[in-house]
């Protein structure tokens, strides 16, 4: 199972914050790395598999475009959500991830993207929709694969919630889970699952999953 780094940029800074509420959001100073600066950060948590929310573009008061193309060559395999609104708003030379907070109804513009299912609450934003009826629907639209992201467990350490098989079956693609991962356990019962990665950095930091499994990009038994 893939184990990807996760790295929330803000104001030109890798923040940390929890359940979704962003302008709360502050530098991640008290972590493994040295620095916020997200360079000198993937430098010291040299993980093989990255991935990256531009909140600031995501929310739309600017962007971290140089950065993040710096990042992606930096690593082996780089997702970026970018808050993508419209098909020309999607990179290259990295993998694109969609998610159901800005792309619009239309998801079928993305072809070969990730769908980030965005959860708050339980429901999809911002259509309100359960998550399983939206994977369902992506089943037959051209993605690479889909991210089910409980965006209010997001730097928590809530846990899974119960009904991880039905949404497992709900999507035959290659699907990633993101948010409220505590540690080891919670992976173990991810993969037992069917989920073929998961997206991680609180439990790095705080010692709760080995640092080693992000630099190799997999969870190792």
């Amino acid at each position: 199972m893939e184990c990807i780094l996760a790295m929330d940029l803000k104001s030109g800074s890798v923040v940390h914050g929890a359940k979704g509420e962003r302008e709360t959001y502050a530098p991640l100073t008290w972590g493994l790395a040295r620095s916020a600066e997200p360079v000198a950060y993937c430098e010291d948590l040299a993980p093989k598999c990255l991935y990256i929310a531009d909140l600031d573009r995501i929310e739309g008061v600017g962007d971290h475009e140089n950065v993040i193309r710096r990042l992606a060559g930096m690593v082996d395999r780089c997702y970026v959500d970018r808050g993508c609104r419209g098909p020309a708003d999607l990179m290259d030379g990295v993998v694109n991830v969609v998610g159901t907070e800005t792309a619009g109804e239309d998801l079928a513009r993305y072809p070969g993207s990730f769908l980030s299912v965005d959860v708050k609450g339980g429901l999809v934003i911002p259509s309100g929709e359960a998550p399983v009826a939206v994977l369902k629907r992506a089943a037959d639209l051209p993605f690479a694969g889909c991210i089910l992201l409980n965006i209010g467990g997001v730097g928590t350490g809530c846990g899974l919630p119960a009904d991880l098989e039905e949404i497992r079956a709900a999507y035959p693609g290659r699907l990633l889970w993101g948010g409220g991962v505590a540690g080891v356990r919670d992976l173990d019962v991810l993969e037992g699952a069917g989920f073929d990665g998961a997206i991680v950095a609180t439990g790095v930091h705080r010692g709760t999953i080995p640092r080693a499994w992000v630099e190799e990009g997999r969870k190792c038994s």
